[in-house]
């Protein structure tokens, strides 16, 4: 399978309001016009790129074979060519060749449950409130900040983000809020209520398993204060005490095709069919949970990471969602905090940018206390729950409970150095990290595997990632020297800073468009839509393992201390995400129990040391040497 688990490699932006709080209609159409269109990359080019990425993860025998393969298919007039003018021609009818294909392949049409699969989560700072009052007080500040960035989407004035000076595509940013996924028998669906007649003006909020539709609009269209909000929180609150309820939102953690036939089931009712409705349309959830179960402040993070993911099983908090929203805030009691988002209408980046903006804005000081003006009470959404709706509650709790008790993740902080380390030898800090990443896995199994990086095409019109392949030749050249008696520290450092550098020049080709992953695919999916049978290339051992992804990970920088996390995207594989603060990194690592091969603390530990010893060659070998 491709690494559907698309995220963004770019550096964090600092979104302040501008100076013009003015509507400006039609700026972000205007800008998004202005944007390049993805380009085609060159079929030779490609291809003779694919050869060189296989030669560190495919036996020599393997790759002799795809050669004759990749020969045969770039042939003058051959099938290769033919595809290429297919996809050609579908660059120049489309504004984007690749985003429909890539949203319907890599999301709509994946059938495994979007919970840990698919949907990424965020680790924000612990809160120091450890009761109700404290945890209302902050959610409430939380959601006048999503409603303050809103603001700005609304009124178009959210500054244009640019990546070496260059405008980014801010398309995402429209997509995130007031959306929802949509399960179907063979495709899901994603609606954009925003783009509607009538915007939602309404959040969504689960407490105890019980969904509340919240305004956050005065009747003049001016939003909520944190004020009223938290009036309103804790009505919902005392209205929800009780906990022997359904947990109805435990159906959406389900695989999406029993998912999309419960759908069903439960849309027949009329109540419940406008209950769900309303939960669709809300701008975003927000989730007060109870208090995760006491651990050792090492153990904390990690299981944080945990409830953000998948809510901690049907006996905490799985039913305390709705995970095809788009965005969902989790408010804990204990002070535990973060997010997950269903990942079909964003990459990290736009959600990041968003939680870094939230996150400032809940330390603002209250100047003003808001008039008390009487409020309506939030309305509670009911569910009838029929024996058939009831049955598949109790199938979705078995099967996520399995799914709780087989994710194994880890999050840690690396406190030895931050990104500074790198900068000051004129090393990407990303690259570091990347080959560290290579040197950890070579430790663990004695040899490389392909491994997926996302990498942004946001400087094209809608753009969303490719792949930079991390397990490069010059990568495996320095880890197989490491351990090497025969190799002085001075060829270990340049073969290390040669690495590097690689990666860099890999990164740089792929936001510029020229990466070979989705190229690759579009002339495989050109291939099926022109209805030719399947060519060889695609059909090759070499092909798969280029796209069994053991290691998935992702850069996701913030302002904020937090860190991303996900799941692996293959069963033997593992999930890695980190942001590099200026004097750490956090780290969140994970794989399955269920696979004996991997785990996600000895990953972590040996990544670590990789790290510290590619430090170490560095500062132990004299500069004038290099």
């Amino acid at each position: 399978m491709l690494s559907f688990l698309a995220r963004t490699m770019v550096k964090p932006i600092s979104l302040v309001k501008p100076v013009s709080l003015v509507k400006l209609p039609g700026r972000y159409l205007a800008h998004q016009e202005g944007l390049p269109r993805l380009p085609v990359p060159p079929l030779q080019q490609t291809l003779e790129r694919y050869m060189q990425v296989l030669q560190p993860i495919v036996s020599q025998e393997e790759w002799n074979h795809t050669e004759k393969l990749v020969d045969e298919f770039r042939s003058p007039g051959g099938v290769g060519e033919r595809l290429q003018k297919g996809l050609e021609r579908r660059a120049r009818k489309t504004k984007n060749w690749l985003s429909d294909w890539w949203l319907q392949t890599a999301y709509l049409e994946y059938r495994l449950p979007v919970v840990v699969h698919s949907s990424p989560g965020c680790v924000l700072p612990k809160q120091d409130f450890v009761d109700r009052q404290g945890q209302l007080r902050f959610a409430a500040k939380l959601i006048e900040g999503v409603l303050d960035f809103k603001s700005m989407v609304a009124n178009e004035t959210l500054p244009v983000e640019y990546l070496r000076g260059k405008p980014l595509c801010m398309n995402q940013y429209y997509s995130i809020l007031s959306s929802c996924r949509i399960p179907g028998p063979k495709r899901d669906s994603v609606i954009n209520y925003e783009q509607t007649k009538k915007p939602p003006t309404h959040i969504t909020v689960v407490h105890n398993f019980q969904f509340f539709e919240l305004d956050v609009y005065n009747s003049d269209g001016t939003p909520l204060t944190s004020d009223q909000i938290f009036t309103q929180l804790e009505k919902i609150w005392n209205t929800s005490l009780q906990t022997n309820k359904e947990p109805i939102g435990i159906l959406t953690s389900n695989h999406r095709n029993s998912w999309a036939k419960a759908y069903n089931n439960l849309i027949k009712d009329k109540t419940n069919k406008e209950s769900v409705k309303t939960i669709q349309r809300s701008i975003f959830t927000v989730c007060l949970d109870a208090p995760i179960p006491r651990v050792s402040d090492e153990l904390y993070r990690s299981r944080v990471a945990a409830q953000m993911l998948h809510g901690g099983g049907s006996r905490w908090n799985t039913g305390n969602r709705w995970f095809d929203k788009t965005l969902q805030f989790i408010i804990a009691e204990d002070g535990s905090c973060g997010l997950i988002y269903e990942h079909a209408p964003s990459e990290g980046l736009p959600i990041v940018a968003l939680l870094d903006y939230v996150v400032e804005y809940t330390k603002k000081e209250e100047l003003v206390r808001s008039p008390m003006i009487p409020l309506p009470m939030p309305k509670k959404l009911r569910f009838n729950i029929t024996p058939e709706i009831k049955n598949d509650i109790e199938k979705a709790k078995q099967n996520i409970n399995i799914m709780v008790h087989d994710l194994d993740i880890k999050v840690f902080v690396f406190t030895h150095f931050g990104k500074n380390f790198p900068k000051l030898e004129k090393l990407s800090p990303d690259a570091f990290i990347q080959v560290a990443l290579q040197l950890a896995y070579y430790r663990m199994y004695s040899c490389v595997c392909s491994t997926y990086e996302s990498a942004s095409l946001r400087m094209f019109h809608l753009g969303r990632t490719d792949t930079i392949r991390s397990a490069s030749v010059d990568s495996f050249a320095f880890v197989h020297a490491v351990d090497d008696p025969d190799k002085q520290n001075q060829e270990k450092v340049e073969l290390l800073r040669k690495a590097v550098q690689a990666h860099r020049a890999y990164t740089d080709m792929a936001i510029s468009g020229q990466a070979i992953d989705r190229h690759l695919l579009g002339l495989k999916l050109q291939a099926i839509e022109d209805l030719v049978s399947m060519p060889e290339i695609f059909m090759d051992t070499s092909f798969a393992v280029a796209l069994h992804f053991k290691l998935s990970t992702s850069q996701v920088p913030s302002k904020t201390d937090c860190v991303m996390c996900y799941g692996p995207v293959v069963p033997d594989g593992y999930g890695v995400c980190y942001n590099p603060m200026d004097d750490h990194i956090n780290f969140a690592v994970s794989a399955f129990n269920s696979c004996a091969e991997t785990n996600a603390a000895r990953l972590a530990h040996y990544l670590e040391q990789a790290l510290l010893e590619m430090q170490n060659l560095i500062q132990c070998t004299p500069k004038s040497k290099l």
